[in-house]
């Protein structure tokens, strides 16, 4: 979609209806993930992809239908063992393709989304694949506005919610709801499309409790890379696939290091030559979460460290350390899991509680 998104713009701006086909569902060796999109505008041309070729033409029949003033659509491709001629994916795989008319009136959020992808801005789409519910509507939702409607106050706001989350993570995919937003309840499938990058986690210090937390990390949708300055511990092998491993000093790899407001340091190195001048690194730059794994005293001996160092209080109080929730955690996949749980109640504001000991919304809604 990011690909064709300036010509999508300027068929927009110029009020010329266009079919727009995306992926929403595959299965399978399907060609395409979810996200891919094909467009058929003026004169039929046609722009982007779905499956790289098996199934464009039936795509762009419907395309042109639903350009020409037809109701959305979803199609599911598939391989066909009784007629391999048949329009289906040869690959063996499956997928659903929804297909809806973008005007100003169908959509009137689409130029405000096609800018903010643009100005490198995040953004999520959710837009209604099925149920009771006007499919091909739209909710763009960005991390402090919202604007559209897919038909229901209550629907909004709960989609509003999940966007947010997703677009947290970069996260493309299904959500299911009840016709009023029930999250228990599957009549309404919204189609989730995030705009943004996967944010990153830096685990520093190539131990067990790394390979436990780097896992936890992709789980969670995170881009995850390990770093240590020991060859002999930093080895693709003792990591999940997908993990990417460097040797370098953690320090110097952290200062050739771009993060964000989304990126999370998890410092596990548990060694002052390696961990201080790496906090001295991180603590000065933006990051959503910042860790140092230690017992109290380790703590207390790295903080004086860092305060000779020269690191404010302000800079200091970012530091999340000893890292992790009380859980009781002894295991190295318990720990992760300890980890991954301040992430998530820090970057939500949860407070780590029960949820038996809190009460009123268990989850926040945000501004719809």
């Amino acid at each position: 979609m990011r690909e064709i998104l300036p010509v999508l713009e300027r068929w927009y701006a110029a009020r010329v209806p266009f079919g727009l086909a995306t992926v929403v569902t595959v299965s399978r060796s399907a060609p395409r993930e979810p996200g891919a999109a094909m467009a058929v505008g003026p004169d039929d041309e046609v722009v982007g992809s779905v499956s790289g070729g098996c199934v464009e033409g039936a795509v762009f029949d419907l395309a042109q239908e639903v350009a020409a003033g037809g109701e959305a659509r979803v199609a599911t491709f598939g391989y066909s063992d009784e007629d391999a001629f048949a329009v289906g994916l040869t690959c063996g795989g499956e997928i659903s393709v929804l297909v809806r008319p973008v005007t100003e009136e169908s959509d009137p959020t689409f130029g405000a989304v096609a800018a903010s992808v643009a100005a490198g801005d995040p953004v999520t789409v959710a837009t209604v694949v099925d149920g009771p519910a006007p499919r091909g509507a739209t909710l763009a939702v960005w991390p402090h506005t919202v604007a559209g409607t897919l038909g229901a106050s209550g629907l909004d706001v709960a989609v509003t919610a999940d966007a947010r989350g997703e677009l947290a993570l970069g996260a493309t995919g299904l959500r299911h709801y009840g016709a009023h937003g029930e999250r228990r309840e599957d009549a309404v499938t919204v189609f989730l499309h995030s705009f943004a990058p996967p944010p990153r986690m830096l685990v520093f210090g190539a131990i067990d409790y790394a390979a436990a937390v780097a896992r936890i990390g992709a789980f969670l949708g995170y881009r995850v890379t390990v770093c240590d300055a020991r060859p002999v511990f930093a080895t693709p092998k003792r990591f999940p696939e997908g993990v990417e491993v460097v040797v370098d000093w953690p320090h110097r790899y952290l200062h050739a290091t771009d993060t964000d407001e989304r990126t999370v340091i998890c410092v596990l190195t548990h060694d002052p030559k390696f961990d201080v001048p790496l906090l001295d690194e991180a603590l000065r730059r933006p990051a959503a979460y910042i860790g140092a794994m230690g017992s109290r005293r380790t703590h207390h001996d790295r903080l004086e460290r860092l305060i000779d160092a020269g690191l404010s209080e302000d800079e200091l109080a970012r530091l999340r350390s000893p890292v992790g929730l009380d859980l009781g955690a002894r295991t190295p996949e318990e720990v992760a899991v300890s980890v991954a749980a301040e992430i998530v109640a820090l970057r939500w504001g949860g407070t780590g509680a029960p949820l038996t000991a809190t009460a009123g919304a268990i989850h926040a809604t945000g501004s719809a």
